[in-house]
Parts: structure tokens; C-alpha cells; sequence
């Protein structure tokens, strides 16, 4: 089977960790012949390129500025995607007669280039719901739903949905919000398709945690919770300081934060400003670095904004599983996400309005048989429900 894959992403090959790398590298195992279209954005000065790679067919196009840039260039550079991506894929790759096409959200305007596919090809579209937009814009009140901006990403995003055959969403919350808010959408063509990884076992014995915390002037006798990832709107880093704040004097927790993103400065100003010692605010790190580093801490945080009324599911819990570390996620109450984490008996959920509930979730993870209980337990729920062994057999399932 030829399965087309088209991303914003800019990776080269399909070796390195990822929801989608291991996803398209499990299709490749099996026997499938995939092909990559993705972006080269235009401050990196190359050309469109084609190229083959660890056995998959790249397709490198080259688009605006889609990323670290202001509003307006990353608008427009959205919209012409679309435009790029087709008269990429009509050039190099006219003759290649395509059985599945595999999509995320972002972006929401790729519509043309799946509805061109399909036709072509007569393939099925999946697309792989991982964002909701515009409506997460206007929950955090960056979008207003009077807009005329608003008002023309609603309409590609509700021709997104018409185009795909099946759209597999990352929990029941997105299935049932989905539903409830594009009522012309069938019932079947909706489904649960999860986040998912190709989990590997992460050892990290007593001597290198030490000798990672020791670098990090982390202490060795305190509980230490890890937060990787963005540090922008959508993770309420208002609420994060909040919570920082209330547990600067508790003597047995440390916090590791470690990210980039709009909101960084605001976070650093108050580290900085307090004077606080039990925080250590680092920008990005190389991935193997925060690998280490993560995996050398003992409790995995996930923020997200309390006035999402969309049901986010962060992707970064999977690495927190796969390290069989527990969780505490200081969520909106619209997502599932806490509902997964309580059910699985591997974490604790509040919510993103609750200092008081967060602080004293934060004193029961510093039992460490707890802990211990509750890594196990986040380790075997990985394993059971979100392994791409899982996502490739539901979307293959469409098939047979």
C-alpha cells in the first residue's frame, strides 16, 4: 500500500522518536510504501527538494515562515501552504497512485491537496485530530468569533472535515466535542485514534541520575517535578507561577522547567525577581539533553489553560509513561485527560484555578512508594493503549 503522510514538520528521516515518526516508521515496517510531504520554511534559504531516506520518499517543500514569526507572516504563510503543497505534489509526484492519506491539524488548510488526492487517487483520507482550531484560539481570547479571520478558518476547517474520510481523534472528549459541534459529520466517520509511541525501556540507574541532578545543581534529596515542553498561552503559565509561588517554601519539592515559547520571559522574570530556590528554569534543550535530565526527575506536570472549552490531550504525557514516571496535570475541566490519569491509577488531575487542590497533590507525591506504584502503573497503561501498534492496526482496520 502507497500511504502519503503530509506535515508543517521539518524532519529529515523516520528513525528519531515522535508521534508521527514512529507512526509512519511502523507503516514502512510492514511493508508499506510511504511517502513524506512536509515544509522547508523560507528562512532556511533551500530549494523544494525530493529525496529518498532510511526507505521513505521526502518531499521537502519550500513555504513561508510558518513558525517564530508574527501573526500576520504565519497567517499568510498558512494559507499559501496549500498552494505550495499542490504544485509540489503535481510536480514530483504525479505518477505515484496513492491508497491511504494520513494528515494532521495544525495546519487546517490542506484541504485542496486532500480533496485533489482523493479524487486522483480515490484514496482514503484520515486525518489526525490534534488541535482544534480556531475555537482553542477564541477560548484564549486571541480570536474573536465575530471576526472575519474567525469566520474563514471555520469554513476550512468545516471543508478539512467533509474532505476526510475518517477523522481519529486523540480521546472520547475530542469524538464527543467534534460531534456536538459539526453536526453533519456521521457518527461513523468519527473515532478514537490516540496519541502514540513506539515506547522504549528508559533506564537510568542511581550513579547517572546523580550524576545529572549534580550537573544541574538539582537536589538529591528532594521530589522533583519535571515540566518539558511549550511555555506559551495555551499552558496558563499565570496559574504555573501561582502554584510556583505557593510551594517556594516547601522544603521537599524541587521543580524543573524546562521549554521555550511566548510566555518564557514571563517565567523567568518571576524566577529571577523571587529569587526562589527550589525552581530551575532552563530554555530549550537538545533532545537527548532533556531526555536525560527528565528521566532523572520523579514526576511528570501538564498545564493547560482553564478556559479551554476544547478537550486538548497533551502529547507530552506519553514521555512522562514511557519513563514510567507519574503525573499531575493542572488541566481545564473540558478535557479527559485527568479522567484517563485517575482511571489508570497513575497520576493526580486539578483544576487549572486550583492552588490550593495543586499544593496538596504535590505533598502526596512525595511518598515514595506512591510513586514508585503509580510509575508502574503509567508504564503498563502506555503499553495497553498507546503503542503505535495501536493507532496502525485502527487506522488499517478501515482496509479490511
Amino acid at each position: 500500500m502507497k500511504v502519503l503522510f503530509l506535515t508543517i514538520g521539518s524532519f529529515t528521516n523516520v528513525e528519531e522518536s515522535g508521534l508521527y515518526t514512529d507512526l509512519l516508521r511502523e507503516f514502512r515496517d510492514c511493508g508499506h510504501q510511504v511517502y513524506i510531504v512536509n515544509s522547508i520554511e523560507k528562512r532556511m534559504n533551500r530549494p523544494t527538494e525530493y529525496e529518498r531516506n532510511d526507505g521513505v520518499h521526502f518531499l521537502k517543500v519550500r513555504t513561508g515562515n510558518l513558525t517564530k514569526n508574527n501573526p500576520v507572516e504565519k497567517g499568510i504563510s498558512t494559507i499559501m501552504i496549500e498552494y505550495q503543497f499542490l504544485r509540489a505534489i503535481k510536480r514530483y509526484m504525479n505518477n505515484v497512485k496513492f491508497d491511504l492519506v494520513l494528515y494532521s491539524t495544525p495546519p487546517i488548510t490542506l484541504e485542496k491537496v486532500i480533496r485533489y488526492i482523493k479524487k486522483r487517487d480515490n484514496a482514503l483520507c484520515y486525518l489526525l485530530l490534534k488541535d482544534i482550531f480556531p475555537q482553542n484560539a477564541v477560548d484564549l481570547k486571541l480570536l474573536r468569533k465575530s471576526s472575519l479571520v474567525y469566520k474563514y478558518f471555520r469554513y476550512k476547517e468545516k471543508k478539512l472535515y467533509r474532505a476526510s474520510d475518517i477523522i481519529g481523534c486523540m480521546s472520547q472528549a475530542n469524538v464527543d466535542f467534534i460531534l456536538n459541534h459539526n453536526p453533519r459529520i456521521a457518527k461513523k466517520c468519527v473515532e478514537v485514534c490516540p496519541n502514540s509511541i513506539d515506547p522504549f525501556r528508559v533506564e537510568v540507574d542511581d550513579r547517572k541520575k546523580i550524576e545529572i541532578r549534580k550537573k544541574y545543581n538539582i537536589p538529591l534529596d528532594k521530589t522533583v517535578f519535571v515540566y518539558g515542553g511549550n511555555l506559551g498561552k495555551p499552558q496558563g503559565i499565570d496559574f504555573l507561577i501561582e502554584c510556583l509561588k505557593a510551594n517556594q517554601s516547601n522544603e521537599k519539592v524541587f521543580f524543573t522547567i524546562v521549554g521555550s515559547g511566548t510566555e518564557f520571559n514571563k517565567l523567568r522574570s518571576f524566577v529571577d525577581n523571587k529569587n526562589v530556590s527550589n525552581i530551575l528554569l532552563l530554555n530549550e534543550l537538545p533532545k537527548e539533553e532533556y531526555d536525560l535530565l527528565a528521566n532523572s526527575c520523579d514526576v511528570g506536570l501538564i498545564f493547560l489553560d482553564h478556559r479551554f472549552t476544547i478537550p486538548n490531550f497533551p502529547s507530552r504525557i506519553l514521555s512522562y509513561m514511557q519513563a514510567a514516571m507519574p503525573v499531575l496535570a493542572a488541566t481545564d475541566s473540558h478535557t479527559d485527560i485527568g479522567k484517563v490519569i485517575e482511571q489508570g491509577e497513575f497520576g493526580y488531575w486539578c483544576e487549572s484555578i486550583d492552588v490550593e487542590k495543586f499544593s496538596k497533590l504535590i505533598v502526596r507525591f512525595c511518598n515514595n512508594e506512591l510513586r514508585n506504584k503509580m510509575g508502574t502503573n503509567a508504564r503498563k497503561y502506555l503499553e495497553r493503549n498507546y503503542t503505535t501498534k495501536h493507532s496502525y492496526e485502527i487506522i488499517l482496520n478501515h482496509f479490511k
